[in-house]
């Protein structure tokens, strides 16, 4: 082999670079190392990597492929602990914010595990009574009159029908007095947020303030005119605790997740002096006491 070739030698290559690599890692760490020097593989660590395994493949490892995840595991091991001693985890933000969200569900598990009374859910709920107000229902026929079918005329056309409607000289289904729609016929049980994601917020109002057994209108939407019948108006209303409680125990815990965070985070950060250099100092810097004013 000449020497020309012998230097185009891919593995030459690789050991140059791992040569290099070496001599940083060394450099960097001023040739010593503060990761551990013993890994210990417990039984329990390696019943757990059995487990994972056999959940994949649907059976337990053959003592071969044990031993090969044993040896995967203390690859994993080896490379994790060197890499902290050399610093790769810093400044990495997908690494900072991996480990911010572990340390955050270290105190989540804490709130978790403890299960409110129902005097805690009862103090809760009415501490929070808005959010668990059950919204008004309404249902309701509608007639549609098409104004860009009939124009100018519509309006009329609407109140002519709104009329024969209400002495009960119209069809006997109401919904084939008005023009053809894809717009829904009538609404069962809906509540005013549902009637807007349909007709639009302004037709929401209108039936909502409508008198509850006659034909009124008519209305507008931005689809055209409607007529409307309301059967049943349902108020808003608070639920007790019994109606609701897993929606009040889930509120509940995530407030008191919320509340153990903000604990757990403000016990840590005591420990740490913060210090901003140059202009973010003044920036961030709290704003001065307002003095008391002089009496005179």
């Amino acid at each position: 082999m000449t020497k020309r070739n012998w230097l185009r030698e891919p593995l030459l290559h690789f050991l140059l670079l791992g040569w290099a690599l070496f001599l940083l890692y060394h450099w960097v760490r001023g040739g010593e190392t503060d990761a551990p020097r013993e890994i210990v593989v417990t039984e329990a660590r390696a019943e757990a990597l059995a487990e994972n395994f056999a959940k994949t493949w649907m059976r337990p490892p053959s003592a071969q492929e044990l031993r090969g995840l044993v040896d995967d595991y203390v690859k994993e091991e080896v490379f994790y602990r060197e890499s902290i001693a050399i610093g790769l985890d810093r400044d990495d933000t997908v690494i900072r914010r991996r480990l911010r969200q572990k340390m955050e569900f270290v105190s989540a598990d804490v709130a978790e595990s403890r299960q409110p009374t129902e005097a805690e859910l009862q103090q809760f709920l009415d501490a929070h009574a808005d959010k668990f107000v059950a919204a008004p229902m309404l249902s309701f026929q509608q007639v549609f009159v098409s104004t860009d079918r009939r124009g100018n005329v519509a309006q009329s056309d609407a109140e002519k029908l709104l009329a024969e409607l209400q002495s009960g000289k119209g069809p006997t289904d109401p919904a084939q007095a008005g023009d053809p729609t894809m717009l829904p016929p009538s609404m069962e049980q809906a509540t005013p947020q549902e009637i807007a994601n349909t007709f639009g917020e302004a037709f929401s109002a209108d039936v909502e303030s409508a008198p509850i057994g006659q034909w009124t209108g008519p209305f507008e939407s931005a689809y055209g005119l409607h007529l409307v019948r309301v059967a049943t108006r349902t108020p808003a209303k608070q639920p007790t605790l019994a109606e609701i409680r897993p929606s009040v125990l889930r509120e509940w815990q995530a407030a008191q997740r919320q509340q153990v965070n903000d604990a757990f985070y403000d016990s840590l950060r005591s420990k740490y002096d913060v210090r901003y250099e140059g202009e973010l100092g003044k920036l961030l810097a709290p704003a001065p006491a307002t003095a008391p004013a002089a009496r005179p």
